[in-house]
């Protein structure tokens, strides 16, 4: 092997960064499969010999990143693998993530944006971005809305497990059917059966995303999408929030876009995978597994 003394400091630094970019094509065949592979197919979904993979491997194998079955031979991610993914799903943060993807989508639609989480009582407001087009209505951090008949609620509501809204959902549809004002009837149907649930669930999977118009407030619409995490679990919402009128139309269409474009990128930085994200949009109307989202709303 050519020694690298008298090469310039940049030729050297360019080769060592090429050696860790192909090394990385085998990192990322082990962790595309579904278990440990065999060293031939490892070295095919490289795209490289399989003496070059052995290498890697080997190497791979004496940090912690991979481990060699000792009865198959077979190639596994190792330990530190594991550690170090973990490591930056500690350091992975919804909100602070969220407060550039928030800004971005006010800035395309116009309109007020906010995050939620959700907490004992439902989800709650824990970052937002005032609309151009808001009007009158005042999005306030903290605020917890419903889970039945906002757009952010019916999104955690088709999310999260039953056992995690049970209570909330219980609450809710006891107040419904003891509420008869006027007030409630001029705004959105009330939901009160299990069959109102089941249709607000199928709609939301089948769409992936939920929509509420006049609702909450009088003159207003809400435009709600899930946010993922590294296992496919809901950890929050994104929501659009404008006047019915403006929300409607090509300016709905434009707006909805750009939500999913929003919540799309950042679950993927949270570690969700692109079929993941649009799996989870289409699939039948079954309940997601719990998450345990951390909040500070609702308590």
């Amino acid at each position: 092997m050519a020694s690298d003394k008298g090469k310039p400091a940049e030729e050297w630094t360019q080769r060592r960064i090429q050696s860790i970019e192909v090394g990385f094509q085998v990192i990322r065949a082990m962790e595309a499969a579904n278990g440990p592979l065999p060293l031939r197919d490892i070295a095919a979904a490289a795209g490289m010999p399989p003496s070059k993979a052995h290498l890697y491997l080997v190497s791979f194998v004496k940090e912690g990143v991979a481990f060699q079955d000792p009865v198959t031979g077979h190639y596994g991610l190792g330990r530190f693998a594991i550690q170090l993914g973990l490591s930056a799903i500690r350091q992975l943060d919804v909100v602070e993530l969220a407060r550039e993807e928030l800004a971005t989508l006010q800035r395309a639609t116009g309109f007020a944006t906010y995050l939620s989480l959700w907490g004992d009582r439902g989800p709650g407001i824990v970052s937002k971005v005032d609309g151009q087009r808001q009007g009158s209505l005042a999005v306030r951090l903290g605020y917890v809305l419903p889970l039945l008949t906002s757009a952010t609620g019916q999104v955690f509501l088709t999310y999260l497990d039953e056992s995690e809204t049970a209570a909330v959902r219980q609450d809710e549809i006891a107040a419904a059917k003891r509420d008869h004002s006027e007030e409630t009837a001029s705004l959105a149907p009330r939901v009160t059966t299990v069959k109102d649930i089941q249709k607000i669930v199928e709609t939301v999977r089948r769409q992936g995303y939920a929509m509420t118009v006049n609702s909450i407030n009088s003159s207003f619409a809400a435009i709600a999408a899930p946010v993922f995490d590294y296992s496919s679990r809901i950890v929050a919402t994104m929501t659009v929030l404008g006047s019915d009128k403006q929300l409607s139309g090509p300016r709905k269409k434009q707006t909805l876009e750009a939500l999913l474009t929003a919540t799309h990128r950042l679950s993927e930085r949270l570690g969700a995978s692109s079929r993941s994200v649009k799996g989870k949009e289409s699939e039948t109307p079954v309940a997601a597994k719990p998450i345990k989202a951390r909040s500070t709303a609702g308590r």
